[in-house]
């Protein structure tokens, strides 16, 4: 039974990796994640007209206003998703290089995404959902008063 199942994750994951693999193929002919886009889109969430000028970025995935977006990939930019789903900001995050990146869950299928921050972004938005986790702990408080720390 055991080897059964390896077989078949093993068989999954060569179908996964051979459609992402011709995903990724056809996407490098056309050139939509190595070119800048220029698209103007209209938020789902807040009916925000997004413009992709002030972002400072060469790809926007994102609302500004909101900072909700839509599940389109699979891969970053290949719009290969078939979920559609929107995508929460559920929390941001600093890599290595020091640059800030919102984690989006989507509401559909909830899977977590990253996505670099734009120069236009609502920062009150980024800095409530930054301290959340401080604003609201899992714990109370007050039991710090009694941890042996």
């Amino acid at each position: 039974m055991k080897n059964s199942k390896i077989t078949n994750r093993t068989k999954n994951k060569y179908k996964y990796d051979t459609q992402l693999s011709a995903i990724d193929r056809a996407h490098n002919v056309q050139g939509y994640r190595n070119a800048p886009c220029s698209e103007t889109f209209v938020c789902k969430n807040c009916n925000h007209l997004v413009l992709p000028e002030g972002a400072a970025t060469t790809h926007r995935n994102h609302c500004p206003k909101c900072l909700r977006s839509v599940h389109l990939d699979i891969i970053p930019g290949d719009r290969a998703s078939l979920c559609g789903g929107l995508m929460e900001p559920i929390s941001v995050w600093v890599r290595k290089n020091g640059e800030w990146a919102i984690l989006h869950r989507c509401r559909v299928c909830g899977e977590i995404t990253s996505n670099r921050i734009a120069a236009d972004d609502n920062p009150t938005l980024l800095m409530s959902i930054a301290v959340k986790p401080l604003a609201l702990p899992p714990f109370p408080l007050g039991m710090l008063e009694h941890a042996d720390i």
